[in-house]
């Protein structure tokens, strides 16, 4: 099926599962929405962690439709599910946010690394949350985020089992993809950033290891989640981790 096709069965409640794998080609996006007071401060926050908030598209203030990620979708309706905070507090998951939504919200589209999945893909690396059927782990780290405004914390970072001897296939062939996420972050030992048990993700689940993997990072987009956790803004939504935003660009405009 094509992006739009998958975002109108979306929309209708047919699939509410996570997006990875869904759309080879096509990138996929993260979601932040704000109320306008605070979007300076993420905008600001985003362009300081640009490994973690790679921008893709900022809606105009109120507005719920895409203009250049997607023809005239609209991120109230066309995501599986989302997240809703109160104070940093998360206090629902819906899978529609028309009720919630304010014409001072301002929207963020963000890369996510699901994008660059088919990459690894084509080049023979295998994805093995993929050939599992479960959601990308990911895993809140030590590593602290360049703070802008009301925004701070620690990095979110999406985790993939590599086989040792295509490690540095899988680091080429997501380098060349910037603007959603890049070169990983991290490569084995864990606990250098903060990791104590690969096998429990803090979003996400976790993945099953062949003989010969190596635990590769990748900075992800649900930083923005921790960021808004300790931020506290009094409401803020935000895709669920794994249940992304697919989009009509494909993956190969992304590059470099």
């Amino acid at each position: 099926m094509t992006p739009k096709e998958i975002r109108r069965k979306i929309r209708k409640g047919e699939i509410t599962t996570n997006t990875a794998g869904m759309c080879n080609g096509y990138a996929q996006a993260n979601l932040v929405i704000l109320p306008k007071k605070y979007a300076y401060d993420f905008l600001l926050f985003a362009s300081r962690n640009p490994t973690s908030c790679p921008l893709l598209e900022v809606l105009d203030e109120g507005s719920r439709y895409t203009k250049y990620m997607a023809d005239h979708a609209d991120i109230a309706t066309d995501i599986p599910k989302y997240r809703i905070y109160k104070k940093g507090i998360l206090v629902e998951e819906v899978t529609d946010i028309s009720g919630y939504w304010q014409e001072n919200f301002v929207a963020f589209l963000i890369g996510c690394s699901f994008s660059f999945e088919g990459e690894l893909l084509d080049a023979q690396v295998p994805v093995r949350h993929i050939e599992q059927g479960r959601n990308v782990p990911m895993f809140l780290t030590n590593i602290a985020c360049e703070p802008a405004g009301v925004f701070h914390g620690n990095m979110v970072v999406s985790m993939r089992p590599i086989p040792c001897h295509q490690v540095v296939r899988a680091v080429t062939a997501t380098a060349a993809m910037p603007k959603v996420h890049g070169a990983p972050i991290h490569i084995g030992s864990p606990e250098l950033i903060g990791i104590q048990d690969i096998t429990k993700p803090d979003f996400g689940d976790s993945v099953e290891f062949v003989a010969g993997d190596v635990p590769v990072f990748w900075p992800c987009g649900v930083t923005p989640q921790a960021a808004i956790m300790a931020a506290k803004p009094e409401l803020a939504i935000t895709h669920a981790p794994g249940h992304m935003f697919i989009t009509d660009v494909r993956n190969s405009v992304l590059k470099n």
